[in-house]
């Protein structure tokens, strides 16, 4: 199959070019018009498969559901918003929860399934800190330990990738440094930590930090915290919720000014209302969520925020045309970001040769006009 455009992001720009699909994978980048075309986009941008690492559901579905046709039919719809791989991301609740909810993934990897391909799993608590625990249940929040975290990685067969946890709640950076070990990564986030004890975690494995500026201590010229270091600290990665919302536009602006094109990672953090009609009633690790007219999900009767319904394209154009942030740090921080953060940049984020076939084609106005999953035409 030979699919084109007057505008492919080849190498940080956009070029004239075909891209060559067979057996899932791009085969060769060759010279705009150089076979004869299966489809032709045009003007419209083709660009690599978006990468939403922390997402913990959409279409009435969420994660901690453990419900196998509803993981998979949350798989089969994302492409829509140009989504091609993902971490379904729990939320902190009992064990027993948990344990249904990564092997109930598990299951459904193992079984089969369509559209987006599940990487693997984020691990959003339950080891995680009382103050800043957001919209995290306080009831399930448990004490970091290494015994009950190879539990859960064995139901959930290995799958668990990334984990965001309290690293000053880590006694002696007992899980980190495990996790670090196995080959997960360790994401700092809902978390009072100081800036000192941040650079502890890092010094001890950790490589990333959960949605910046939210849940985590405050910037302050004389007690940077979380935010501090997610500044000063460069080649960590972090996350960070494109919405507007969670963070001020300017905000937005400043951190990618100041963390570069190279470690940036736009995330949804999208709950299960995402895709719905207005009106619904939903849960968040058992307590009940509601969604305004800002797109936000907040705990029912509360100010406190539980998260969005941002669509990746949605966020990518906010990046671009509201925040200023320039294109090629936009899209690296949804598509090779990510992919390095995860170690599966070998295969995953770039349009190249002997990749997989993970492109979206968008519109000017970041409308997704087809996702290619693997080579698949998703819409």
């Amino acid at each position: 199959m030979i699919i084109q455009s007057r505008r492919v992001w080849i190498a940080g720009q956009f070029i004239p070019a075909q891209l060559q699909v067979e057996d899932e994978k791009i085969k060769a980048v060759l010279d705009y018009g150089e076979m004869a075309a299966d489809q032709d986009y045009g003007d419209d941008r083709i660009v690599p498969g978006f990468i939403d690492i922390h997402t913990h559901g959409a279409y009435g579905y969420d994660t901690n559901d453990g419900e196998p046709e509803g993981l998979r039919e949350w798989m089969r719809r994302i492409p829509e918003e140009g989504v091609t791989s993902i971490l379904p991301t729990t939320v902190t609740q009992m064990p027993d929860v948990l344990t249904k909810a990564v092997a109930n993934v598990a299951a459904v990897v193992a079984g089969g399934y369509e559209g987006a391909e599940i990487l693997g799993i984020h691990f959003e608590g339950p080891y995680l800190d009382m103050k800043y625990k957001g919209a995290q249940p306080p009831e399930a929040i448990a004490t970091a330990s290494v015994k009950q975290f190879k539990e859960y990685q064995e139901a959930a067969k290995g799958l668990i990738k990334y984990i965001t946890l309290a690293p000053e709640h880590d006694e002696g950076f007992t899980l980190t440094r495990y996790c670090k070990d196995t080959g997960v990564v360790v994401s700092m986030g809902h978390s009072s930590a100081t800036y000192e004890q941040a650079l502890m975690g890092i010094a001890n494995g950790a490589t990333s930090m959960t949605h910046v500026y939210n849940g985590m201590t405050p910037y302050h010229h004389r007690n940077p915290g979380l935010v501090g270091a997610a500044f000063r600290v460069r080649d960590i990665y972090g996350e960070i919720i494109c919405d507007g919302c969670h963070s001020h536009l300017a905000a937005l602006n400043n951190y990618y000014e100041i963390k570069g094109r190279d470690h940036a990672i736009m995330i949804t953090d999208s709950l299960c209302p995402k895709h719905c009609p207005a009106g619904m009633d939903f849960q968040l690790g058992g307590h009940s969520i509601e969604i305004r007219e800002n797109g936000l999900a907040y705990l029912k009767g509360t100010d406190t925020i539980s998260g969005s319904t941002l669509k990746s394209n949605m966020g990518l154009k906010i990046l671009v045309e509201e925040a200023m942030v320039p294109f090629d740090s936009a899209l690296n921080s949804c598509t090779i970001n990510p992919a390095k953060c995860l170690g599966v940049d070998d295969r995953k984020g770039r349009l190249v040769a002997g990749y997989d076939a993970d492109f979206v084609v968008l519109r000017d106005d970041y409308d997704v006009v087809q996702t290619y999953c693997r080579g698949g035409a998703m819409l």
